[in-house]
C-alpha cells in the first residue's frame, strides 16, 4: 500500500460505512489496498468475500437494508458504478406503502444491461430518469410516484394498489395533482386511476 496502513483502513472504513459495511475491489484499491493486501485480509477473517469484487468488513453488524445494498453492488458496472435501482413491490416496502412481504426482489436496471439475475430477484428494464430515483445510504429507489407507476402495472391486486396510493397521498408523499398528471401522460394506467377514485370517494 503506498498510503500507510491506517490511512488506508480509515479510507476504507468510511467507504464501506456509506455502503452498509461493503466495499469494491476497486473501491479498496483506492483506498490503498492492492490484491494481495485483500486476500490476506479475508485469509485473516477481516473482511468476507460476498461476490466478484464485492467484500464486507468483518466486524461490522449487517445493515437493515443488507440485501439491497449487495445486490446494488452487485449491479455495479466496468466503471464500478452500480446500475439497478430498488423497484416496483420492493420498493413499496421501504417506502411503507405495501404490508406484504414480496418474495421476489425487484431492481430495474438499464436496457442494456447483461448481467443474468440472481436467484430470488427480477430484473425489470427500463430508462429511468433522475426524477424517478432517490438516493438511499448505499443505494438508490424509485420514487413513490415512480413506484406507483411501476407496481400499478403489474400484478399487485386492486386492494393492495388502492391501499398504496390511499398511504401516499395521506402522508404526503405523492401529490394528487402529480397521479393524475401521470395517468393523463400514460396509457395503460386505470387501476391507478382507480385507486384515486376511491381514495377521493373516502374524503366524502
Amino acid at each position: 500500500m503506498s498510503r500507510s496502513s491506517r490511512e488506508a483502513s480509515r479510507l476504507l472504513f468510511a467507504t464501506a460505512v456509506e455502503q452498509g459495511g461493503y466495499f469494491t475491489a476497486k473501491q479498496a484499491k483506492e483506498a490503498g489496498y492492492d490484491y494481495s493486501h485483500l486476500d490476506y485480509h479475508v485469509a485473516a477473517g477481516n473482511f468476507v468475500r460476498r461476490d466478484h469484487g464485492l467484500y464486507r468488513l468483518a466486524n461490522l453488524p449487517p445493515s437493515e437494508h443488507d440485501d439491497f445494498i449487495r445486490l446494488s453492488l452487485w449491479s455495479r458496472n466496468r466503471l464500478d458504478e452500480p446500475q439497478a435501482v430498488i423497484s416496483h413491490e420492493s420498493a413499496l416496502v421501504l417506502h411503507d406503502l405495501s404490508e406484504l412481504l414480496p418474495t421476489q426482489t425487484h431492481l430495474t436496471v438499464p436496457a442494456g444491461f447483461r448481467k443474468p439475475a440472481p436467484e430470488g430477484c427480477v430484473l425489470h428494464k427500463a430508462a429511468l430518469v433522475p426524477p424517478d430515483v432517490e438516493e438511499w445510504q448505499g443505494m438508490r429507489i424509485t420514487t413513490p410516484l415512480r413506484t406507483l407507476l411501476d407496481v400499478a402495472r403489474g400484478d399487485i391486486s386492486q386492494e393492495q394498489l388502492d391501499k398504496a396510493v390511499g398511504d401516499a397521498l395521506r402522508n404526503g408523499l405523492v401529490r394528487r395533482s402529480k397521479l393524475l398528471s401521470a395517468i393523463r401522460e400514460n396509457p395503460g394506467l386505470q387501476r391507478l386511476a382507480r385507486a384515486v377514485e376511491q381514495e377521493d370517494t373516502k374524503a366524502f
